[in-house]
C-alpha cells in the first residue's frame, strides 16, 4: 500500500496554498476529494495565466496531480447532504478560507463531530480563526510585508523586496499538511477529532526564527544585507564572477581556511583580522570588497571547480531553466509526467516528500466535477434513486 492510501481528505481547497499542502498527501495516496463550488466555476485556480483554456490551467496542474473534483454547493440542502455523507466516511476536512468563514459554512469540528466523532477539520487561513484581522483575506505577498520578511529582503539602498515564489502559501500548506497527519494520528490513536486552526500569519512570523529571537531578546535589528548576505555570518553570500554570480557559504570555520587556500590567499584564513567568525564581521568592511575583488577576476565555472575541490559550500545563482535542467534534479528524479487531453504531455516538478523506495504514481489534476459518478457511487454507495433524488432536489432549489 501506499503510505497514505488509508487516508482519505474532503478538500474545500483553492489557488496555491491549501492545494500545496494537500498534494503531497495525495502523492503518497491518500485520497482527496476536492469541493468545487459550481457557482464561481470551481478552484480559481484553473483560469490562472498563462498557459490557461477553458477551465484548464497549467497553475492548477501544478497544485491538484493526484486528486479528485466534484462540484458540490455547500449553501443548498443537496449540496450539504453529500458534504455530510462524504464526512462520514472521510478523515479530514481541510479548506483554505478566511478565518470567519468556517464556522459560517458549519464546516469546524463542532458543527461535524455529530457526523464522525473523529474527523479532523483544519483550516488554513490568512491570519487564523481568532484575533482581530480573522475576515481579512491572507495573500502571499501581502504576508510578506506584514511579517517583516520584506523588510529584510533585498538590497540595503533598494526598495524592500519579496521572495521570488510564494514562500507563505507554500510553506502554510506544508504546516497544514503536518498539523492534519497529527491531528489524524491523533484521532485514531484517542477516538475523537479535533480543529487545526493553521494560518499564514502565523507561518510567516514563525520563521523569522533566530532573527525574531535576536531581536525579542537584545538591541539586534533585521536589515536588509549587500549581496543577500547572512546577518551575521561572513562571508555567506552572493559573489559576482567575471560571467555570472555564485553563492559562496562559510558557516564553519573550516570553510573560511578552505577557502582562502582556493583563491590562493591562505593568509586570510589565520589573520587576526579574519581568522574568526566574530573577527570576520567585525571587519567585514575590508574583507568583502578584498573579495569581491578576486571572484571578479575569473569565470564562474573555474571558481566553483576550485572551490568544490577544496570543499567549500558553493552553488552557481541558476536561472529556473538551469535549476531544472541540473543533473542533479534528474537524479533525484524531480521532473514527472503525466497525461492531459487539453496539454498533452505535461512535465512537471514531484513533491519532495519521500518515503520509502516506491516509485510514486502521479495521475493529471482532474477536470472540474469530472468524478462525481465515483464520489456518488464508490465512495457513498449511493443507488440510482438517490442520485436521481438528489439531482432533483438540486433542479428545485435553482428554480426557487
Amino acid at each position: 500500500m501506499k503510505p497514505l492510501e488509508d487516508l482519505r481528505i474532503v478538500a474545500i481547497e483553492q489557488y496555491g496554498a491549501g492545494p500545496f499542502g494537500s498534494v503531497h498527501l495525495a502523492d503518497l495516496g491518500a485520497e482527496v476529494i476536492k469541493i468545487e463550488d459550481p457557482g464561481s466555476g470551481g478552484d480559481v485556480g484553473r483560469y490562472v495565466p498563462p498557459y490557461q483554456e477553458g477551465e484548464d490551467s497549467l497553475f492548477f496542474e501544478a497544485f491538484n496531480r493526484n486528486k479528485r473534483s466534484i462540484s458540490l454547493d455547500l449553501t443548498t440542502t443537496a449540496g450539504r447532504t453529500v458534504f455530510e455523507d462524504l464526512v462520514r466516511v472521510s478523515d479530514i476536512v481541510y479548506s483554505n478560507l478566511r478565518g470567519d468563514v468556517p464556522a459560517k459554512l458549519g464546516i469546524t469540528f463542532d458543527d461535524l463531530r455529530h457526523l464522525n466523532p473523529t474527523i479532523v477539520c483544519c483550516s488554513l487561513s490568512g491570519f487564523g480563526m481568532t484575533g482581530p484581522r480573522l475576515a481579512e483575506p491572507g495573500y502571499d505577498y501581502v504576508l510578506q510585508g506584514i511579517a517583516g520578511w520584506m523588510d529584510i529582503t533585498g538590497e540595503p539602498s533598494g526598495p524592500p523586496t519579496k521572495s521570488g515564489l510564494s514562500l507563505v502559501d507554500y510553506s502554510g500548506g506544508l504546516v497544514a499538511a503536518i498539523s492534519m497527519l497529527a491531528a489524524v494520528h491523533a484521532a485514531r490513536r484517542d477516538g475523537v477529532g479535533t480543529d487545526c486552526d493553521i494560518s499564514l500569519f502565523d507561518t510567516a512570523v514563525s520563521m523569522l526564527t533566530y532573527p525574531a529571537i535576536w531581536s525579542l531578546n537584545g538591541d539586534f535589528t533585521p536589515t536588509r544585507t549587500h549581496h543577500s548576505a547572512h546577518p551575521s555570518l561572513v562571508p555567506f553570500q552572493a559573489f559576482e564572477a567575471s560571467d555570472g554570480w555564485i553563492v559562496i557559504a562559510c558557516p564553519k570555520e573550516k570553510f573560511w581556511k578552505r577557502l582562502a587556500t582556493a583563491i590562493g590567499r591562505p593568509d586570510l584564513g589565520t589573520a587576526e583580522s579574519y581568522g574568526t567568525f566574530i573577527a570576520r564581521r567585525v571587519n567585514s568592511d575590508t574583507l568583502l570588497p578584498l573579495l569581491d575583488d578576486i571572484f571578479a577576476t575569473r569565470p564562474a565555472f573555474e571558481w566553483l571547480t576550485k572551490l568544490r575541490a577544496a570543499g567549500v559550500p558553493c552553488g552557481p545563482v541558476n536561472s529556473v531553466s538551469e535549476a531544472l535542467a541540473d543533473a542533479q534534479t534528474d537524479a533525484r528524479g524531480m521532473i514527472v509526467e503525466t497525461e492531459h487531453p487539453r496539454f498533452g504531455t505535461v512535465r512537471q516538478v514531484r513533491s519532495a516528500v519521500r518515503v520509502g523506495s516506491a516509485t510514486p504514481e502521479y495521475r493529471r489534476a482532474p477536470l472540474r466535477n469530472e468524478d462525481v459518478d465515483y464520489v456518488l457511487q464508490d465512495v457513498l454507495r449511493y443507488d440510482e434513486g438517490r442520485i436521481a433524488e438528489l439531482a432533483a432536489q438540486t433542479r428545485n432549489e435553482e428554480a426557487s
